[in-house]
């Protein structure tokens, strides 16, 4: 084990320890075996633990005392405060933006459905005029011959009304000639 102990991992034992004292039975018996996995899988013995408490035990983390203490943390917790203030001043003009960014993507969308709603009914009235459109020659030759027979018929009931109309010559009838 090395003379110099990363704060972190005696972060993460003290608080693992912390646990072990706890009057809580579970936790205790976790703590424990979380303490056991990790010197195990460090390699760690019960005298190198020992060794770490001995070296911590002399030179404990130092806290701030006294009143220049005080004063420094009350003009730091205001800082903090003022920062913390500004931070959600900060985040609430964010979400603001964002919402009216999003009110103005979803007016976007429905004026876009809108559009694309009216698309589809070009679209299918054009189909369906495509569809008249392909469909007339067929209509066309139909129509062409009904016009042609309505046509002949017209002109035989005309010449029938016009040879009617007109006035016959009297001549004798045929049978005065064979007696």
């Amino acid at each position: 084990m090395s003379d110099t102990f990363d704060s972190k991992e005696l972060k993460i034992l003290s608080d693992i320890l912390a646990l072990v004292l706890e009057d809580q039975p579970g936790q205790s018996e976790t703590a424990l075996a979380a303490i056991r996995s990790r010197a195990q899988r460090n390699q760690v013995t019960g005298g190198a633990l020992k060794n770490l408490f001995t070296a911590i035990a002399p030179n404990p983390p130092k806290r701030p005392s006294g009143t220049t203490s005080r004063a420094r943390t009350s003009k730091t917790a205001s800082a903090d405060i003022q920062l913390e203030r500004q931070r959600v001043r900060d985040l609430s003009e964010n979400l603001n933006k964002l919402d009216m960014e999003l009110r103005s993507a979803r007016a976007a969308n429905a004026s876009l459905k809108a559009e694309l709603y009216l698309t589809q009914q070009a679209r299918a009235e054009t189909q369906s005029r495509l569809m008249a459109a392909q469909a007339a020659p067929h209509t066309r030759f139909g129509l062409i011959g009904v016009v042609f027979l309505i046509g002949c018929i017209a002109g035989v009931a005309g010449d029938e009304l016009f040879h009617s109309l007109k006035p016959q010559p009297h001549h004798a009838p045929n049978a005065l000639y064979l007696h």
